[in-house]
């Protein structure tokens, strides 16, 4: 066999017999994914390959850069394929995906990035099977770096033509796609969701300082920036808030750079540089509030739906999908992109007391149960899949 096509890590459970009475065949589809991180569309990806098996759906995952997600994924019983890329245009894992789809007998395609988009829409057109393409972000606005941005988005426009439909995990999302010319009945709405959890226990009242906390994986867009100059801004009217930073950084000369930036602020003893966590759940513990400063690029944010169901205030900033979830004032607060101050003033409207944080977090507690669930999330999937397939 060739290394471009290794054996599943988990051996595929077999498929439902079309001949059990009563008992519908089920559909197996192909996630093709990066697979060098494992930050929100990481996550969403690992969250549906547990939750469509219970749904009628048997599903694969093809890793085109096998790195931390096949370390850290929880759905260990799905099979994964390591079919490595070794730039972005070595198109010998296309053969390697043809020759999976073919063996395995797998309906239907499922792409999460431009990278993968390309990979698997050329598989698409070589094996007939159709294509399903997950928008989780805006790929012209992804990065700082605008060249990059521009290839991703063309090699996406052009390989959502190929795609039978389009999922976008927010509303503004997919009005973003449209925008781009793509085919209103192609284009399918399904918002990111995650699991219910036991929520944190309320914040002691007594407590006399506040631990802002803050996860991602630590680029540009992010905005840890604005969220430093935030940190010293509250510090210097003599808020007692510290924050804990949770998640590695992209590269180590952007590290390098926002340590400095800490240093200059002179607030390094107040910050808490956790690297990656595997247990978010545990993290959101040690939080008072969960801060999300991006800059842009943010379709549907897991970390504020993770935050919503585990009991932690949230404070964003106003940028694509973020207040669809977040409704301002009632389910958490809402700042200015790019604003130091303004985030600074959302944050200690609520450490002054001068919003109810507990309001805030009940509310946001049900807003998770009712619109935001994993299971929702995969029933929407599941539903694409089956309007793909019936050629509605």
């Amino acid at each position: 066999m060739s290394t471009c096509a290794a054996p599943p890590l988990v051996d595929p459970q077999p498929a439902a017999s079309a001949h059990e009475e009563g008992v519908a065949p089920a559909i197996r589809v192909l996630h093709v994914i990066n697979g060098e991180h494992y930050a929100g569309a990481e996550r969403v990806q690992d969250l549906l390959a547990q939750r469509l098996g219970g749904m009628g759906i048997e599903v694969g995952l093809a890793c085109l850069k096998p790195d931390q997600f096949p370390r850290l994924r929880t759905c260990r019983q799905v099979p994964l394929y390591r079919v490595p890329m070794r730039g972005r245009f070595d198109l010998r894992a296309t053969a390697a995906l043809v020759r999976i789809v073919r063996r395995e007998g797998y309906q239907i395609l499922h792409a999460h990035t431009p990278r993968s988009l390309l990979v698997a829409a050329l598989a698409s057109i070589l094996t007939g099977v159709p294509l399903v393409h997950h928008v989780h972000s805006p790929a012209s606005r992804d990065t700082t770096d605008r060249r990059r941005n521009r290839i991703n988005a063309l090699v996406e426009r052009i390989g959502m033509a190929v795609a039978s439909a389009v999922i976008a995990v927010s509303g503004s999302l997919a009005a973003h796609v449209k925008r781009l010319g793509v085919a209103e009945r192609k284009v399918l709405a399904v918002r990111n969701g995650v699991p219910c959890r036991n929520p944190r226990p309320a914040r002691d009242a007594a407590q006399s300082h506040w631990t802002l906390g803050t996860v991602a994986l630590f680029r540009p867009r992010k905005g840890i920036e604005v969220l430093l100059e935030a940190l010293a801004l509250l510090r210097s009217e003599g808020l007692p808030v510290r924050l804990r930073a949770v998640g590695g950084f992209e590269t180590p000369e952007y590290e390098n750079q926002i340590m400095k930036q800490a240093e200059r602020l002179d607030i390094s003893d107040a910050v808490d540089w956790t690297g990656f966590a595997e247990k978010v759940d545990t993290e959101f513990r040690r939080m008072d509030v969960l801060v999300l400063p991006s800059l842009f690029g943010e379709g549907l944010p897991m970390v504020v739906l993770e935050a919503m169901a585990a009991g932690v205030p949230v404070v964003a900033t106003r940028v694509e999908g973020v207040p669809e979830a977040i409704r301002e004032g009632i389910d958490g607060l809402l700042a200015e992109a790019g604003c130091s101050r303004s985030l600074a003033g959302e944050i200690g409207r609520i450490v002054r007391g001068e919003v109810n944080a507990s309001a805030l977090r009940q509310s946001a507690l049900v807003r998770h149960a009712e619109s935001f669930s994993d299971r929702a999330m995969a029933e929407g999937v599941a539903a694409v899949y089956r309007r793909v397939l019936s050629g509605v």
